[in-house]
């Protein structure tokens, strides 16, 4: 059984990191999903890329037109 350090660091059992390919050195992100479950997700290079592919995009308006668009929302 894993515990938890006083500086709330965990070690992660060598057969999950193997299990999920975690390497020393990899970037990880941790997630709450509910009370009481964290999710740990190796963090993959390019995992994104292509995410936005397609969106249509209005040429006309400046990235400036744009951020305020954004805040004058809120």
């Amino acid at each position: 059984m894993t515990k938890v350090s006083a500086k709330r660091q965990v070690t992660l059992p060598k057969e999950q990191c193997v299990a999920a390919n975690i390497n020393a050195g990899d970037d990880v992100e941790c997630f709450v999903e509910r009370q009481g479950v964290i999710s740990i997700v190796k963090k993959q290079s390019g995992a994104g890329k292509g995410l936005l592919e397609g969106i249509a995009t209005h040429s006309q308006i400046s990235v400036q037109e744009s951020l305020d668009s954004a805040i004058d929302k809120q």
